[in-house]
């Protein structure tokens, strides 16, 4: 496996790749890498030839206030589980590869970013969107793999591609969990074996929620007791339990495809999920 750890050595080995008729898969992540990411590069080899990843953690996207300076680091792991599966290359730039001194730029995405993680994290797709813009245009990919896991974020990057011509195709991978449901998640090893055991019933009470919003009913009603069952179940509190339209992350319309969507506190840390309704 290929490590590339600036841009110009990442742009050499990509032209080599494509001189030699490789189509290439991109996998984006900050790190601290589990199943769920492993499986993203698994989709991408099945239509590429060559699985390059990233591991960077962006620091436009947290506020003061959050978590970057404790965020996981485990690159050695990381690349160790990456080579074991098959994958091509990892690009693994610094904080000065991708933000000089004299960096002035940020790509906004309108729209989609707005509700919900866009209300409580307002710096986040900013963040996501500048950090994925660049990132798309340095390994300049045929594919790029996102997680359902972060669906407004798959929006978000979804939107930015195609307003922006990119010439590549965002496909989005279904959400990997445990054995009770949990979806998979870098933060997930920040919780206590008590609040594991709570974050447990999160997609629980959410395919509750979608199960009831599918039968019809008041949706207003239907997400206020998701929220209490929440609150109920261990949770300290929910930034949202909603149910929105699944293009435009707002109020759903009639006959629109529908996504359940989720963020709620287990103490420090912060768990989202989401799923159809």
């Amino acid at each position: 496996m290929q490590i590339f750890k600036t841009p110009a050595a990442l742009r050499a080995g990509i032209s080599a790749l494509r001189q030699s008729g490789k189509t290439i898969g991109f996998v984006p992540t900050m790190g601290a890498l589990h199943q769920g990411h492993v499986e993203l590069g698994l989709a991408a080899q099945k239509s590429c030839d060559v699985v390059v990843y990233s591991i960077f953690v962006n620091p436009l996207q947290f506020a003061p206030h959050e978590d970057f300076g404790r965020y996981p680091r485990t690159i050695e792991a990381d690349t160790a589980k990456l080579e074991a599966a098959g994958m091509s290359a990892v690009y693994l730039p610094g904080v000065e590869d991708m933000y000089p001194s004299d960096f002035l730029t940020k790509v906004h995405v309108d729209g989609v970013s707005a509700p919900l993680e866009g209300e409580f994290r307002p710096q986040f797709f900013d963040g996501v969107a500048t950090v994925v813009t660049k990132l798309l245009l340095q390994v300049l990919p045929d594919k790029a793999f996102f997680g359902e896991k972060d669906y407004q974020q798959l929006q978000v990057v979804a939107r930015l591609s195609k307003d922006l011509n990119l010439p590549l195709e965002i496909i989005g991978v279904p959400t990997v969990r445990d054995e009770y449901g949990l979806a998979l998640s870098s933060r997930n090893a920040y919780l206590s074996h008590e609040q594991l055991g709570i974050a447990r019933q999160f997609n629980v009470i959410l395919r509750n929620l979608a199960e009831a919003a599918r039968k019809g009913g008041d949706l207003a009603a239907l997400e206020a007791d998701a929220s209490k069952r929440l609150v109920a179940a261990g949770f300290d509190r929910v930034d949202y339990c909603t149910v929105r339209d699944a293009a435009t992350l707002q109020a759903p319309q009639d006959e629109a495809a529908r996504r359940v969507l989720a963020a709620a506190w287990l103490g420090q840390t912060r768990l989202i999920d989401n799923m159809a309704a």
